[in-house]
């Protein structure tokens, strides 16, 4: 058979939309695998490019659409019917409705509730997680966390704790809490929607309490009482005056006029600083050289490159005069620009070099010095200083960079930022939270909590629970209920228009809009059925109960690779067929679905709220695991037996 007959027949069954092409004579013969076939090679590629990370998640599942559109796995007039979808919709409103939690005070005075905590550890641990598990059931959990997370910061310096005894187990906490609701996180809604568009009934706002509340209190209680012992403690993290050790930073400092650097050796240096602190490299006239190959004397202008650490910088500055600079090429670019066009090309670079020659000391006069991780949305990643126009876009000035522990060697004008980066920032008191929420950081250091007004919390509390009752009542659909919330809160003030729209995750909105028909593909073209039917074999001479823990197992384990709503999203049309190749009740394998694919412990890509505390917590990649396997079992010992109980086969 030829491969344009091929094509037809496979195609045409399937209604691919490719049998009217000569494949052959095109030269792309493999067009003639079956739909279900090149739904899973889709799928492959783009789990690959997940794990990868060289791309962003939103720009995968957005190739992935347009993949599946070209193969006509995906009807080209459904491509971009995600972006209607009620999950959607629900998951912008809910975020937009977290961040006027945050506006109007409602977590802030439960923040300062907190932070009131002594130094007893497992007290520390019991009231951080227990309150981040509260907070993510009526919010985003990873908005949850970022509340909490300079709380913990605060608590780990005030009283001596290693913050990396605090931080993963308040991340894990995050991720129990969603558990509880169905605005919790964004799986219970998609699996919500799913059983809609299935039987014609989603699930209510409270249908995932029963086993989630369950799941999250013995989850509590194991990482309160057992679990914090798994996570590593990082030594140096509970100085009093390094918040966290990530490595030291890499920062550059220049020997001023003044500097009593000036004229001495490295080695002269470190005698007069009584210090062992690594100097990286020597910048001269645009000139580096390696620390351990320079041999001269310590001239006005240099710049020196060395890792350190707060205290360590203020010790440099009192002791030989070494100051942090700002890093002004951007300044220099534009005075290039603005030269060449009106005196010349020749004139042009002249005033450049003398910009760029300008770079002084910070002036830290009304300026304050904050330490920020990127966040995972940041529209830093992979974008560097110079790129950014830090210094003219944001007014901040970046004073040094750390990174998981590892050894950065690039000048910090060069460094491309990536998630889960810590800076050391200097701006304006006034305008530095907008500045960080605009680039998508977290500040990390010590900060006063600021109630909201009096009205606005209460309004904020009243729209949220008339949304709440809606859904309870079957007044509204969940979307509906929640867009509706979210509109009355940006109506009456308790959240301003602008930050509205900075609260929705665009990156999290695009991969579900574009993941969704992706998923509908791999049931459309029988692909789900075939895993369904290879793992119904697999447990046809077992208790359907084995089936689910297989199936649990397996979204748990996409869930630590790719976004947890992918995960739930591609394993939800498989819960359906195993569920009709028993025969029984399709919820049981709903929510094991649900349960499974928010429980993404093993590693710090699986979840935003792992990543936001890889860099604070001074945590490696293979630290993930320890605490989060165990903690996965216990999940999966509790859960599997609850399911069954509140929904029965």
């Amino acid at each position: 058979m030829s491969a344009e007959e091929m094509s037809v027949e496979s195609s045409g069954a399937e209604g691919s939309g490719v049998e009217s092409l000569n494949l052959e004579a095109l030269g792309l013969e493999w067009l003639a695998l079956s739909p279900s076939t090149l739904v899973f090679i889709v799928l492959g590629l783009t789990l690959v490019a997940f794990i990868w990370g060289r791309f962003r998640y939103d720009l995968v599942a957005l190739a992935a659409l347009l993949g599946s559109v070209m193969l006509g796995l995906v009807p080209a007039e459904n491509a971009f019917m995600g972006f209607g979808h009620p999950a959607v919709i629900t998951v912008a409103a809910v975020l937009v409705l977290s961040r006027g939690f945050e506006r109007s005070g409602v977590v802030d005075i439960i923040s300062n509730q907190v932070l009131k905590v002594g130094e007893n550890l497992l007290l520390q641990l019991l009231v951080l997680v227990g309150t981040v598990v509260l907070l993510s059931g009526i919010m985003n959990n990873v908005g949850a966390l970022a509340l909490l997370l300079p709380v913990a910061m605060r608590l780990a310096r005030e009283h001596n704790t290693s913050p990396s005894l605090l931080l993963m187990p308040l991340a894990f906490g995050s991720l129990l809490g969603g558990l509880t609701t169905l605005i919790g996180t964004p799986p219970n809604i998609i699996i919500s929607s799913y059983r809609r568009d299935v039987t014609g009934e989603a699930f209510s706002m409270f249908s995932f309490s029963p086993v989630g509340i369950a799941v999250a209190l013995v989850g509590l209680v194991f990482i309160v009482l057992v679990g914090w012992r798994l996570t590593p403690k990082r030594s140096g993290q509970a100085s009093t005056d390094e918040m966290f050790d990530t490595a030291n930073y890499l920062v550059e400092l220049k020997v001023g006029e003044e500097s009593k650097a000036k004229g001495l050796t490295l080695q002269q240096l470190r005698d007069e600083l009584d210090e062992p602190i690594p100097v990286l490299a020597v910048v001269r006239d645009d000139n580096r050289r390696a620390g351990y190959n320079f041999h001269g004397a310590l001239e006005e202008g240099d710049i020196l490159l060395l890792e350190a650490g707060p205290d360590e910088l203020q010790m440099l500055e009192d002791k030989v005069g070494l100051s942090a600079i700002a890093e002004l090429e951007e300044e220099a670019e534009d005075a290039e620009h603005t030269a060449s066009s009106e005196e010349g090309e020749k004139a042009g670079t002249d005033e450049a070099k003398d910009a760029a020659q300008d770079r002084q000391p910070v002036d830290t006069e009304g300026l304050q010095l904050i330490e920020a991780v990127v966040r995972n949305d940041s529209m830093m990643i992979n974008r560097s200083v110079r790129q950014l126009r830090l210094n003219h876009q944001f007014g901040l000035h970046l004073v040094a960079v750390a990174r998981d522990g590892g050894r950065l060697k690039q000048r910090l004008r060069d460094i491309r930022f990536k998630n889960g980066d810590v800076l050391l920032l200097q701006g304006s008191e006034n305008e530095m939270s907008d500045s960080l929420a605009s680039l998508g950081c977290l500040p990390l250091a010590s900060r006063e909590l600021h109630l909201g007004q009096p009205r606005k919390l209460a309004m904020s509390i009243a729209i949220f629970a008339l949304a709440i009752i809606a859904m309870l009542f079957d007044l509204l659909p969940a979307a509906v209920a929640m867009s509706t919330a979210a509109l009355i809160s940006l109506l009456i003030g308790v959240l301003p228009l602008r930050e509205g729209y900075q609260a929705i995750d665009g990156p999290v909105i695009v991969l579900l809009a574009a993941m969704i028909p992706v998923g509908e593909a791999l049931e459309t073209s029988g692909g789900a059925d075939l895993i369904a039917d290879a793992l119904l074999r697999f447990g046809s001479d077992w208790p359907v109960v084995v089936t689910m823990v297989g199936l649990f197992l397996l979204s748990m384990l996409l869930s630590n690779v790719v976004n947890n709503a992918a995960a739930a999203l591609l394993m939800a049309p498989i819960a359906v067929s195993l569920a009709n190749g028993f025969d029984v009740s399709l919820d049981p394998f709903l929510m094991v679905v649900a349960v499974s694919a928010s429980c993404a412990f093993l590693t710090p890509i699986g979840h935003q709220s792992n990543t936001l505390v890889l860099g604070p917590g001074g945590y490696r990649f293979g630290d993930y695991w320890k605490l989060g396997l165990p903690l996965s079992l216990v999940v999966l010992a509790v859960a599997i037996p609850l399911i069954l109980l509140v929904w029965p086969l």
